[in-house]
């Protein structure tokens, strides 16, 4: 796709057989993900109910889609979501018994490479219908990696002028032009249509409709700046370097800085105003520029440990050969400079990106119960972290990814070496059961970020992908227990003192909560859950329902009601969540269900509750 990076594709099967299929081509596609018919598949990673929803959200996300079925299904699944061909991501068909591949949309924005990579892993040919790929063998407005088309809507003319047999003219400024040589495509000396390969912005020529201009990605754009730079300061400054070097943004394949600047967001800003990656250099690597340097600088070798940082970056993003073409721009907050490389700049090859820690709750072990934020994450990342069990659950989701795997305890040594890898620019997914802010490692990353001096940490991007918590998908289970106030605590004396827990459990008891319990029983505590259950009893009666939960939504799962006197320490251990009712909420008994609620009100018309809770943020919103 043009200017961004694709994301994994998202294989679509409706049926076993499309499920087979898709496993055999989910190899030839990095970080793809198998979507299965809830009713009519077993295993697939993400399954799904209705296909016309669940395609129109893959397809708004620009989720390449490859689906196991009919065109017909796929085109009329999305027919009421198209609108700009060029925003569309790509969608293939692929026929369930491997004979065909097909690409229908997004030809020239990913999907006919796709369609190439799937049709060799299944051994036939690619149905490619665009004219250009076929007579020309290339795609004007989608050209090979390290160009960037300046105006792809000028693409549609120069190709319809090329397989007319008209000339067109090519003009190779910058860049290697071999591949339009090699495509079997006629070129002219003079022309009315043209192909442009320049660094240079052509400003006017980009509008005539007729002339195509291609920017070969081989400028590094280095900046520096000041802690909270405003983005748009710096922005304005890297695109006036750029026009009063009369550069094209497009030429730009990295903005580059000092690694003490990756969590600054006036330079990610800027790499997302032109389109492309920001990497970072220690100050090492960046004072090994020195005797290239225009302007090196003994403050900033004081402040830094190196005597430039945008100069110094960009020539390190350039590489050897590289030349300063623009030498440090200065306002009173930044610096930009620009270097030229050789050849096409691989971002990919060049410093370290910024380190993302995704913080990631993958619900109860079910994979339809992980949220789409999660699965996000785990798609996104290229190391994953965490209990040994907790990644078995997550099966093929991450079976191209890097695992590390914990044995059960060990929290603080997983959470530092997910902040460690990150670090390192790394994307890592950090798993913990249920949600990952209760009673789990989001809590414990912040604890180690706050009171250990680790400066590389700092510059991590992190986010926390929110779970279904125990106490949700118990709940559900057994009907709307937590339908009023409740409140939930752990009966692990570990990290907390026992006298402590006893207080809150007493509290609790008082205030009339429906109250959860997390870390119920354990090999050598069993002593708790007893003494729990006679706190509560004396403000709760005897008969007041107890949900048990154990294994949710995995093998073995267990889910069954008692009364508050009979709660003891057979009846859960560390897989388990104890849900205790509270003095109105309510067992009942409909056709072969028993269902448990508690009432969202107490003593309140319903209906007048409903009215007057439809405010933003009311209980009945």
């Amino acid at each position: 796709m043009t200017g961004e990076t694709m994301k994994p594709a998202a294989l679509i099967a409706l049926t076993q057989g499309g499920y087979e299929l898709a496993a055999r081509i989910k190899p030839a596609l990095p970080g793809a993900t198998i979507h299965g018919h809830a009713q009519r598949t077993d295993g697939a990673d993400v399954p799904f109910g209705d296909l016309a929803p669940h395609l129109q959200a893959l397809f708004a996300e620009r989720v390449p889609i490859v689906g196991i079925c009919a065109a017909g299904i796929l085109i009329r699944a999305l027919a009421p979501v198209l609108s700009d061909k060029r925003k569309e991501a790509p969608v293939i068909a692929v026929a369930e018994d491997a004979s065909a591949v097909v690409p229908l949309l997004g030809g020239h924005r990913g999907a006919n490479g796709l369609a190439g990579d799937i049709a060799r892993a299944l051994r036939i040919s690619p149905a490619i219908t665009t004219a250009g790929d076929v007579r020309l063998g290339l795609a004007l407005d989608d050209p090979p990696k390290g160009w960037r088309p300046a105006n792809p809507e000028a693409a549609k003319a120069v190709t319809a002028a090329l397989l007319a047999g008209e000339p067109v003219r090519l003009e190779i400024e910058a860049g290697d032009g071999a591949w339009l040589l090699r495509s079997g495509a006629r070129f002219a000396a003079a022309a009315d249509h043209a192909i442009v390969l320049t660094e240079r912005d052509l400003g006017e020529a980009k509008g005539d409709g007729k002339t195509l201009v291609l920017n070969p990605a081989t400028l590094a754009l280095g900046v520096g700046c000041v802690r909270g730079m405003v983005p748009g300061e710096l922005i304005a400054l890297a695109r006036e370097t750029l026009a009063s070097a009369n550069l094209a943004p497009g030429a730009v394949a990295c903005v580059v800085s000092i690694d003490l600047k990756a969590d600054e967001a006036a330079v990610h800003a800027v790499a997302e105003d032109l389109g492309v990656p920001a990497r970072f250099f220690n100050p090492k690597r960046l004072e090994r520029e020195t005797p290239r340097l225009l302007n090196p600088s003994l403050a900033v070798y004081r402040e830094t440990g190196c005597h430039g940082v945008a100069e110094g970056a960009a020539l390190a993003a350039g590489g050897a050969e590289a030349e300063l073409i623009v030498a440090k721009q200065k306002t009173a907050n930044g610096t930009c400079a620009i270097a030229r490389a050789n050849q096409a700049i691989d971002p990919e090859e060049t410093g370290q990106a910024r380190g993302r820690l995704h913080i990631v709750g993958i619900g109860p072990g079910d994979p339809a119960l992980l949220t789409g934020q999660a699965r996000a994450a785990l798609a996104a990342a290229n190391e994953v972290l965490g209990y040994s069990l907790y990644l078995d659950l997550l099966g093929p989701m991450i079976e191209a990814k890097r695992r590390h795997a914990f044995p059960i305890g060990a929290e603080a040594a997983r959470a530092r070496a997910a902040l460690d890898l990150a670090a390192r620019g790394r994307v890592v997914a950090l798993v913990s059961s249920g949600d990952a802010g209760i009673y789990a490692l989001a809590a414990l990353v912040f604890e180690l970020l706050d009171t250990e001096d680790r400066p590389a940490w700092n510059r991590i991007g992190i986010s926390i992908a929110p779970g279904i918590s125990a106490m949700q998908a118990a709940a559900a289970k057994a009907g709307a227990p937590l339908g009023h106030d409740f409140c939930a605590i752990s009966l692990s004396d570990l990290l907390t003192p026992w006298a402590e827990i006893e207080r809150r459990l007493r509290a609790a008891g008082e205030g009339d909560f429906v109250i959860a319990l997390y870390n119920p029983v354990s090999a050598r505590r069993r002593h708790q859950i007893e003494a729990a259950r006679d706190i509560l009893l004396r403000s709760r009666d005897r008969e007041t329902p107890v949900l048990i939960a154990r294994n949710l939504a995995r093998l073995g799962e267990d889910v069954r009601i008692i009364p508050l006197a009979d709660l003891g320490p057979d009846d859960a251990d560390m897989t388990t969540l104890v849900l205790i009712g509270n003095s109105r909420t309510r067992l009942m008994t409909r056709g072969q269900r028993r269902w448990l609620y508690t009432p969202r009100g107490y003593g309140v018309d319903p209906e007048a509750e409903t009215q007057s809770s439809l405010g933003f943020g009311g209980r009945g919103a």
